[in-house]
């Protein structure tokens, strides 16, 4: 089994701006004779309303498209790459993935898809638990690979490995020789830095576990994400371990929040 290396890479930061004001004087000549004169004030200057309430505005950080400021919050700071698998609903067994990238300013861009995505027979769980045939909600690391064939090129760490072949049918009685080929083990209730074949589960077996982004095999999964073979190489090439990238998935309007 090879060993899994990992890579690593330096962030961006960003810079500010300064402002200065300037102040006004006057004086004035006394009369020879009589009263003092009255000593005229210049105005004080006025910020325009249009000013003052473009200072009052709140600054928001730049969110992935779809995304609501609860589910943003809980992409980690360092993470530059998420790939957004989006359900149509709770009980959708169907979604659309698309890779963002960060850019070093903020904003966030599509990097990779829109691709055709697949997900467990029965939708979606913020509750997972082992054999619900529900993939779980959430945002999770993505960093460790492996497959049956060799890697196609791609910077994760990867574990090609004979126990990754697979038989039998999947639920419309498809075949699902070869959908694991090549797979992306997502963090949930694993180890992290281990090959996705580990099987130890620090939130217990009864939360499931081996959750994985694989080969579509033409129908739903237990509780995993499926990509068409192509896509799924495409997006092995594309992860950089130094993005730290993550998976964000769910129906829509629970990532809307």
């Amino acid at each position: 089994m090879p060993a899994f290396v990992r890579k690593g890479a330096p962030a961006l930061l960003g810079a500010g701006t300064l402002c200065a004001a300037l102040l006004l004087t006057a004086c004035a000549h006394p009369a020879p004779t009589g009263p003092a004169p009255a000593t005229a004030t210049a105005p004080a200057p006025v910020k325009s309303p249009t000013a003052a309430a473009t200072d009052a505005r709140p600054r928001t950080a730049p969110r992935v498209p779809g995304l609501g400021p609860l589910t943003q919050a809980r992409i980690p700071d360092g993470a530059t790459q998420a790939l957004v698998v989006t359900g149509a609903t709770e009980n959708s067994n169907t979604a659309t993935a698309v890779l963002h990238q960060r850019a070093p300013g903020g904003r966030w861009y599509e990097a990779g898809g829109p691709w055709s995505a697949r997900n467990a027979l029965k939708g979606w769980t913020d509750d997972h638990s082992a054999g619900d045939l529900r993939t779980p909600i959430g945002v999770y690391r993505i960093g460790d690979a492996g497959g049956r064939l060799p890697d196609p090129g791609g910077r994760l760490p990867y574990d090609e490995d004979p126990e990754f072949a697979i038989s039998g049918t999947g639920f419309r009685g498809e075949s699902l020789e070869g959908s694991f080929d090549h797979v992306i083990a997502i963090d949930y209730n694993r180890v992290p830095g281990r090959t996705p074949l580990d099987k130890e589960r620090p939130l217990g077996a009864g939360k499931g576990g081996g959750v994985w982004i694989h080969v579509d095999h033409g129908g739903p999964t237990q509780a995993c994400v499926a990509l068409d073979r192509d896509d799924l190489r495409a997006l092995l090439l594309a992860l950089d371990p130094a993005a730290e990238p993550v998976v964000v998935m769910g129906p829509a309007p629970e990532l809307a929040r």
